[in-house]
């Protein structure tokens, strides 16, 4: 992937939706399936407030649910967020 963040954004590549129910039970299709807001971070901008942040590539955070731009390349999906969207590191 040749996508670099500028400024204090980050890239992160959302983690799937959730297709089972922790009891097991499969959701049809036709279920609004709650999106997850976690994913992992795949590129790391150079400003100075996502420095501060001290953020490592391959870390997985939590992000805001309506924060970023959401971009598709090569058939897979990414958000584009500015550091003011990610919530938590997921340890």
């Amino acid at each position: 992937m040749n996508l670099k963040p500028l400024g204090n954004r980050v890239i992160v590549k959302p983690m799937p939706k959730e297709e089972t129910t922790k009891a097991g039970i499969i959701l049809p299709e036709t279920v609004n399936k709650e999106s997850r807001m976690e994913g992992e971070i795949i590129a790391i901008g150079s400003g100075e407030k996502v420095s501060k942040l001290n953020l490592k590539v391959g870390q997985k955070v939590v992000y805001s649910e309506y924060g970023g731009s959401e971009i598709k390349i090569e058939d897979q999906d990414y958000k584009i967020l500015n550091h003011d969207d990610l919530l938590a590191i997921v340890e």
